[in-house]
């Protein structure tokens, strides 16, 4: 991890989790050499050069409106008849000045520097991160007073950016809700610019208002919470419920009112008793974690097994795992989707590789005090449950 990716999770503070998370925004300041290492407009341009984006993922926005495809971009065939948009530069630095809002959807898949700081996150706060690049130069804004239904955590990598905050006027809103958000006060909250190396949290439900009316461009990055809701707890136990037959079993549509009332209060038991359970939150997490979505890298050129190359380079791709040491003495590994199981003197080789370092084979085989050719085949099974990735060029 860069220490740029580093300091920005610091700057949060070591009493966010506490007092801040979900709760109010918070504003940090910092510095421009803090997230030097993050992102740079070479690197912007070497995206919007080198890939192919299409809508929604690549967008400008202006005014709260989308701004149509056709005023930044010229179709083209490819050799196969597929038609692909390509940017086109002139037209896309015309929208720009005029008052358009850039924005690139999951940038953290794009940019080392950016992953990095996806990855700092989402360890720190336990939660899949997804962050989206917004450039403008102008005081017009991109978006209008809106509110997100996700916990956001903004960094500002260069130029200044004036934020209005109006606050939440609905606790706690969802994407999919059974209301809306009242609109929100006349006035804000708070208003503040934020500068290189500041740092801002705002909860899901706030309404805010963004412009670069500081007379300078602005590059930011807006990184997004998935968080778990009492939605969520309850969507997991209808889940594991289904061992059950009443579950499974179809609700008495053309049943007697008896028939009806016992099925709705074996229904009722059966939740009650699971939410009786003192854990059944923590048992949910760990699940979660388990299940984490793994940022995919794969270990080419090694496609049909892993030679005993002591330079190899070996990473944990997971932000968060759970490992341990069962009563027979096996270590288990449970991370991406996976729970993979290994004979106990494998143990200090997954303790290793859990700091998601790269790690050479030749160290993990010594502070294993394994040979090499073991190592390799350890790390090929983790390989292939797509947790580790493996680099032969480092």
């Amino acid at each position: 991890m860069t220490a740029s990716a580093s300091a920005v999770v610091a700057r949060l503070g070591e009493d966010f989790l506490t007092e801040a998370f979900g709760r109010s925004y918070r504003l940090s300041r910092g510095d421009a050499e803090s997230v030097a290492g993050i992102l740079t407009w070479a690197e912007l341009n070497d995206v919007l050069a080198q890939h192919r984006m299409e809508p929604p993922r690549l967008r400008l926005s202006a005014d709260g409106v989308v701004i149509p495809l056709d005023a930044y971009t010229v179709p083209e065939v490819a050799k196969r008849r597929t038609v692909f948009h390509r940017t086109h530069p002139a037209a896309l630095h015309e929208q720009l000045a005029s008052g358009a809002t850039l924005v690139i959807d999951a940038v953290d898949e794009l940019l080392p520097g950016v992953q990095a700081l996806a990855s700092e996150l989402e360890t720190a706060l336990r939660s899949k991160i997804q962050v989206n690049l917004y450039a403008s130069w102008t005081a017009r804004e991109g978006f209008g007073v809106h509110w997100d239904d996700h916990d956001v955590v903004v960094v500002q990598v260069d130029g200044s950016k004036r934020w209005r905050l109006y606050g939440p006027t609905r606790k706690a809103p969802m994407h999919v809700d059974v209301a809306e958000p009242e609109q929100p006060p006349e006035e804000p909250v708070a208003e503040f610019v934020l500068t290189p190396g500041d740092v801002l949290y705002l909860p899901r439900g706030w309404w805010h208002s963004v412009s670069a009316s500081e007379g300078e461009r602005s590059l930011h990055l807006t990184c997004g919470l998935s968080v778990a809701t009492g939605a969520d707890l309850i969507v997991w136990l209808s889940e594991i419920l289904r061992e059950h037959e009443v579950v499974r079993t179809d609700l008495p549509r053309f049943g007697t009112d008896k028939e009806r009332t016992e099925t709705a209060l074996a229904l009722r038991d059966l939740l009650v008793a699971e939410l009786s359970d003192p854990d059944v939150i923590s048992r949910y997490f760990a699940l979660r974690d388990a299940n984490e979505r793994v940022r995919f890298r794969p270990s080419l050129p090694f496609v049909a097994g892993l030679p005993a190359d002591p330079d190899l380079s070996a990473r944990l791709l997971t932000t968060r795992h759970d490992l341990r040491l069962t009563a027979e003495g096996n270590a288990v590994l449970t991370a991406g989707g996976e729970s993979l199981t290994f004979a106990g003197a494998a143990h200090p080789v997954l303790r290793a590789l859990a700091d998601r370092q790269p790690h050479r084979l030749r160290d993990l085989a010594s502070d294993a005090q394994l040979t090499v050719e073991v190592v390799a085949g350890v790390v090929w099974e983790l390989v292939k449950a797509q947790i580790v990735s493996v680099d032969g060029d480092r």
